[in-house]
């Protein structure tokens, strides 16, 4: 009779360089999933607390990236990244090793870098953190990567201690992309939640109670909408069958007007407004709000 042993993976050393808030919350996610965890930070008190934890100091970047086959770097910027990596570059120390850089930057930024590993034997991924220190380690919250599809699918246990791990592409620049797009998503939305409480507030409504109502509106109708729109976007057609340009030009007209009576600042509104007009004049009052996408793109051509 054979006997048959399961035995569960053994994880992944990691090292950790960079240990502000983000990256003190990348490392301690990491422990809490059994990960051997290496940190190094230029100011080596910051790692005292994850030390207690189990984590081990390194005590230079050398020793660091030594202890591990896969580095997570989350650092102020590109150049502080590569001042700390590019000696270690040239000495062969990390040829062989995989990068996941976590350090916000843009898709140039990306590309640059991974042409830089890419030349250095390192394997490379870019990443996008699409939540605060906070939610890191909640496996509902997304990570975004982009980059070597071997890094991922050979570090993905690692990846998975901090969240949600998405692959969106080889392209190096992808995450910066979709980071910077959804940031914008996210700050438009704060501020037209904002501007929506503060012209109910003007009634006295609570903005908690405000919230309740819009979140269903936002999850329900508004999330129909884009899914509706994203599909007219990627055809370039656009059917004005639910609400034309036109109407919603109409409409938000009445958001203005409420708000100036109410002394709140119509900024966003307007802007909108001004979009959505300029939609119009190039041939699409008559067309979905998804046709506004073709002024946004920048083309100047009127519809025929």
């Amino acid at each position: 009779m054979n006997a048959h042993t399961n035995t569960a993976p053994v994880p992944v050393p990691v090292t950790v360089i960079g240990l502000g808030n983000m990256g003190s919350a990348l490392a301690s996610a990491l422990l809490d999933r059994g990960h051997p965890t290496t940190v190094w930070n230029r100011t080596p008190q910051k790692a005292e607390d994850l030390v207690e934890r189990g984590a081990r100091r390194a005590a230079t970047p050398a020793d660091a990236v030594a202890a591990s086959p896969v580095v997570l770097a989350c650092v102020l910027d590109d150049a502080a990244l590569r001042e700390i990596l590019d000696p270690l570059a040239e000495s062969g120390a990390l040829t062989g090793k995989s990068l996941v850089n976590l350090t916000s930057t843009s898709p140039e930024g990306a590309d640059e870098m991974a042409s830089w590993a890419g030349a250095h034997g390192i394997g490379h991924l870019d990443g996008g953190i699409m939540t605060t220190p906070e939610g890191v380690g909640n496996p509902e919250l997304m990570f975004l990567y982009s980059g070597s599809a071997e890094v991922f699918e050979t570090y993905r246990p690692v990846l998975a201690a901090l969240g949600d791990p998405i692959h969106l592409g080889t392209e190096p620049g992808l995450a910066s992309l979709y980071d910077t797009a959804l940031l914008g998503l996210m700050w438009a939305t704060f501020t037209g939640w904002l501007h929506g409480a503060a012209v109910t507030g003007a009634e006295g409504t609570r903005a908690e109670d405000f919230t309740a109502v819009a979140l269903r509106w936002l999850n329900g109708a508004v999330a129909g909408f884009l899914t509706r729109y994203a599909g007219q976007v990627d055809a370039g057609h656009y059917p004005g069958d639910d609400a034309t340009v036109d109407v919603q030009i109409a409409t938000i007209g009445h958001l203005i007007h409420a708000a100036a009576d109410r002394g709140v600042d119509n900024a966003l509104p307007e802007l909108l407004k001004a979009t959505m007009e300029r939609a119009a004049a190039a041939g699409h009052g008559g067309d979905s709000y998804a046709s506004v996408i073709e002024v946004l793109r920048g083309g100047s051509v009127t519809k025929r």
